[in-house]
């Protein structure tokens, strides 16, 4: 005769062991719960961080290219090693790329002006108030049809403004915030430079950007020919171009090929220059946190190896303990499945949980970290969530094999026996 055991009953069972030795379980997933809360704070903080980074680019334009004069980040000075010599970016290009493009709707020029003058950090500054976080840049009237920005106040600069060259400036949100703290920016004047200008527009509190920060907050936009006028000796300039619509790719070959020629670079020679688009530079920043996921799994890999073969050891000195449990059941007529199914899901079990308290305990973390430290931007990954509790059943069903298949083959003769 034997006994019939649904799934659910050895379940039942599984879990009533694992309860009767509750302290002792928590000891042994320990290093379960610790790899599975380090690969979801991880991955938490990055999807946050990478939510924020695609809302930055697009705002950016998703037709734009960008060509300027090293690769990274255009408003910096240096760029790699190897692309220091090559020569600047002229701005007649951008006329030149609109002129033999025909791919190309619009281009537009941004002349950017370093935070050190003559040795000295540019500050804006109004009487009883200042601040040294600022970026400033001259950018050309059509900047805006091309990257669209919302406005908190006022509006941008007009061509006449910028072909008399005005000295007007729109504002960053948090400029304006330290300037005039009292909310009312708007026709007032402030000195940056030894220079004095007169606000006529603030940028809203920009979207996404890195760590919660974006530099649009921290901008100070003037027309561009008053920034060539005020710092002729630059020559810090990006041209941005915007493909007609649905022909990105082809304006990506086609400002190349332009570029290559007017700078007259031999055929078999790489480009002296730089060439972005959104999507590329999102996706090499998702190569990057790629990377760091890995490590960080790699990392967490060790805790759940530690916690597997605690989940393993565990199990085996269960057996040990339940072997007249175990002869007795099989007497009844338990079967070797039976036997087999439920020592595997009591590892399960016991893995499951684990993973379950490593989730909670890292979705905690990581809302503790969101508030405490305010520039960073957590956003649960749903996918990861699911992953990680995988990866803690199939450790439960790796370590908690060997222990249910030696309880399954028991002798039950034997079994009884055991004192």
């Amino acid at each position: 005769m034997t006994i019939s055991v649904s799934p659910l009953q050895n379940l039942g069972i599984a879990m009533d062991a694992v309860w009767a030795h509750r302290f002792r379980s928590l000891l042994t997933i320990l290093g379960i719960v610790i790899g599975i809360t380090t690969v979801v704070t991880v991955s938490s903080l990055l999807t946050g961080l990478r939510e924020g980074i695609v809302i930055f680019f697009q705002e950016m334009g998703p037709d734009n290219i960008f060509i300027y004069k090293f690769s990274g980040d255009p408003s910096s000075s240096r760029g790699p090693m190897k692309e220091m010599k090559r020569r600047p970016i002229k701005p007649e290009y951008a006329e030149q790329l609109k002129r033999f493009a025909g791919s190309i709707e619009d281009t537009c020029l941004t002349l950017y002006i370093p935070s050190m003058v003559n040795g000295q950090p540019v500050v804006a500054k109004v009487p009883g108030f200042e601040t040294e976080s600022i970026n400033m840049v001259g950018e050309t009237p059509n900047s805006i049809d091309m990257t669209p920005r919302d406005f908190r106040f006022g509006r941008y600069f007009t061509p006449e403004e910028n072909d008399r060259v005005a000295h007007v400036a729109v504002l960053g949100n948090n400029i304006s915030d330290a300037l005039f703290p009292d909310g009312r920016p708007l026709g007032r004047t402030f000195m940056s430079d030894g220079a004095e200008y007169t606000v006529i527009g603030i940028l809203a509190k920009a979207k996404g950007g890195f760590f919660g920060e974006n530099g649009m907050d921290n901008l100070m936009i003037m027309p561009y020919r008053t920034a060539v006028a005020r710092y002729p000796q630059l020559d810090r300039f990006m041209v941005t171009a915007k493909a007609k619509r649905g022909r990105r790719k082809e304006a990506l070959d086609e400002v190349e090929a332009i570029m290559r020629r007017i700078r007259h670079v031999p055929r078999n020679a790489p480009n002296d220059f730089s060439l972005q688009t959104p999507d590329q530079i999102i996706q090499q920043f998702d190569q990057i946190t790629g990377l760091i996921v890995m490590v960080s799994i790699a990392i967490s890999a060790l805790g759940l190896v530690v916690g597997g073969i605690g989940v393993m050891n565990i199990m085996l000195v269960s057996v040990t303990e339940r072997t007249r449990e175990i002869g007795v059941r099989k007497a009844i007529g338990a079967t070797k499945k039976n036997i087999l199914l439920q020592f595997t899901l009591e590892a399960v079990t016991l893995c499951m949980v684990g993973g379950l308290l490593g989730i909670f305990a890292g979705a905690l973390f990581t809302l503790i970290l969101h508030f405490a430290v305010s520039f960073l931007h957590a956003a649960l990954s749903f996918t990861w969530v699911v992953i990680a509790f995988l990866v803690a059943c199939v450790i439960g069903l790796v370590f908690g094999i060997y222990p249910a298949w030696k309880a399954a083959s028991m002798d039950p003769i034997e079994a009884l026996r055991y004192e």
